[in-house]
């Protein structure tokens, strides 16, 4: 398939590989921020075909992983205690709260569903006029648009038992939040490509600039992963600290302006809790006062308690890059995905799967 297979061509991934082992002269870390990128490194045995030099630390771009505990507690509250029809995707389901998780409510009984579109829920809605439907809107910049869609739409076709339960996570004040943590030790970035799709790279230049490390936009597959880096260990080599596109089949510097205008339209910037590891101001999106009827925390009562993280898991150490997935007590033990720990261990962008369906280390 064009665009896919040849960014997948064993000669360019040897290639790359060859430049960068040329290129190194010394120890570098290099954090890529999407848990999709993880996936793809780990998947397809790129961090066994790097150099030693080269150190890959996995961040916190997966927007499950990263969603708070007591969101997870009010999907469960609206499912169990309230009677709404939740909607939800797929990766949502199995993440632990403190009471149950999601799929644990539908096997009590819960209408739980798994969409692949919120404009589903919105016709889910349409067609149960008598139940309130909920989708549970995760993720980052590239699921808001579709959410904050599938809110005007509801609106425009009168819906009032639609709202979403809103836990959207940015990535630039992610980054800016590792390099402002002590115990973080990173040299340059490999941006999420889809991400830049979206909201285009505008928003980096003065991470580059007040951190002074390289950021390199890239996008999922082995050659896109491998030529990001190839650029990053230059910049590196050479002292540099810069902003490049290599995904620029994808990713133009202004991003999509269609997309950014409708997620302005129902969401406003605010704090943002992340699981694992704290809150992190400016770094999620809130529905707008002009869409409140659609807003799930508004709209319903849900006076719940946080209760605190498991005690056991280092969901907020491995989020960060500070520990490996493999270095926790209980991976493969205590935590797997069918008995999962944390969020990590069952999304489809969680390091911890990653490392445990495909990783031998």
């Amino acid at each position: 398939m064009k665009f896919i297979s040849e960014f997948r061509d064993p000669e360019l991934v040897e290639k790359y590989i060859t430049e960068i082992r040329r290129t190194v002269t010394q120890p570098w870390s290099i954090m890529e921020v999407c848990g999709g990128q993880t996936h793809s490194l780990v998947k397809n045995g790129l961090l066994q075909l790097l150099p030693p030099e080269i150190r890959m630390i996995h961040g916190p771009g997966c927007p499950v992983c990263v969603t708070p505990l007591h969101l997870i507690d009010k999907a469960v509250h609206l499912a169990i205690d309230k009677g709404v029809i939740l909607c939800s995707f797929g990766d949502m389901l199995r993440v632990p709260g403190s009471r149950m998780s999601l799929l644990e409510a539908k096997a009590k009984g819960a209408d739980v569903r798994i969409l692949y579109s919120p404009l589903e829920a919105v016709k889910i809605a349409a067609e149960n006029p008598a139940r309130e439907v909920v989708f549970f809107a995760v993720g980052f910049e590239t699921t808001a648009p579709a959410n904050a869609l599938s809110v005007i739409h509801a609106h425009r076709a009168g819906l009032k038992n639609y709202s979403i339960l809103a836990s959207h996570v940015l990535v630039p004040p992610a980054i800016a939040a590792v390099m402002e943590d002590e115990d973080v030790r990173i040299q340059a970035f490999l941006a999420a490509g889809h991400v830049c799709a979206i909201m285009g790279i505008d928003e980096y230049y003065p991470l580059v600039e007040k951190y002074h490390v390289p950021v390199v936009v890239t996008g999922f597959e082995p050659v896109d992963l491998l030529q990001g880096i190839l650029m990053t260990v230059k910049q590196l080599e050479a002292g540099e600290q810069r902003l490049e596109n290599q995904y620029s089949r994808v990713v133009r510097p202004e991003g999509n302006a269609e997309a950014r205008n409708i997620i302005g339209e129902v969401f406003e910037i605010s704090d943002r809790e992340w699981r694992g590891i704290g809150t992190i101001p400016g770094s999620g999106y809130e529905v707008r006062e002009a869409y409140a009827a659609y807003d799930s925390n508004r709209k319903f009562d849900m006076p719940l308690e946080k209760a605190p993280e498991n005690a056991l898991c280092i969901a907020g150490q491995v989020l960060k890059g500070i520990k490996k997935p493999h270095e926790c007590s209980q991976f493969g033990k205590a935590c797997t995905p069918q008995n999962p720990l944390g969020a990590p261990m069952v999304s489809s962008e969680g390091a911890c799967a990653a490392y445990y369906h495909f990783s031998q280390s």
